[in-house]
């Protein structure tokens, strides 16, 4: 079970403070597949961050009783000045995982070719976003967060990626952010609006979908 009580997030800016949650209070429990619709701004990423621990509420409480991953693809899960190699091997010892195995298998999934071996500072945003998902599946989460980004597009780790989530919501809790009303279709099972800063839970899929459409017209 992972349940928000009261989280606000702002950020400083040259205009003073800037308010992304205001007062959020959600749970989300074993097994669950929801989706957190918002439109671009939102807030959805700095959600997804505060849920993993990347980041601190300047206000509220965050509770895990379950393990969560770091959002698929974040840049901060990985050290820039090491290889995608050793990044693999230091995930393997942190979560004592098989080394080898955990090598090769990110390797393979990530499909980086010989910048495997080569520092991840070196890697364009594409690549970085490909080693993260799949030094993400290298370990066993009872709840994965995933962005968008890494659901949508048909290339060949686009497919790849959408055939992963499956396996992932099979096993796994699942928190998917879009503003892609038909991604979460395809993943989640309920759905949750963020909007104004305020997160907004709804049990029946097809009335958020409908609320979401609604509130964009």
């Amino acid at each position: 079970m992972i349940r928000l009580q009261g989280v606000h997030k702002s950020y400083k800016t040259h205009f003073g403070a800037k308010e992304v949650l205001r007062g959020v209070d959600a749970e989300f429990r074993r097994g669950e597949k929801v989706g957190i619709l918002g439109r671009n701004g939102a807030g959805k990423t700095t959600l997804l961050r505060l849920i993993a621990g990347v980041e601190h509420p300047n206000q509220g409480r965050i509770e895990r009783r379950m393990s969560v991953s770091w959002p698929l693809g974040f840049a901060g899960a990985m050290h820039y000045g090491m290889s995608g190699a050793d990044n693999a091997r230091f995930i393997a010892r942190i979560y004592d995982r098989p080394m080898q195995e955990t090598v090769e298998f990110v390797e393979d999934f990530a499909d980086l070719g010989s910048y495997y071996r080569m520092p991840v500072k070196t890697y364009s945003s594409g690549m970085i976003v490909r080693l993260g998902f799949a030094l993400s599946l290298a370990v066993q989460f009872d709840c994965y967060l995933v962005d968008e980004a890494i659901a949508v597009g048909d290339t060949k780790f686009g497919r790849r990626a959408r055939a992963a989530l499956a396996d992932i919501n099979a096993r796994s809790a699942l928190l998917l952010v879009s503003h892609q009303a038909e991604t979460v279709r395809a993943f989640c099972e309920t759905a949750a609006i963020l909007d104004d800063g305020r997160l907004t839970r709804y049990d029946d899929l097809d009335e958020a979908i409908a609320a979401y459409h609604a509130a964009a017209a």
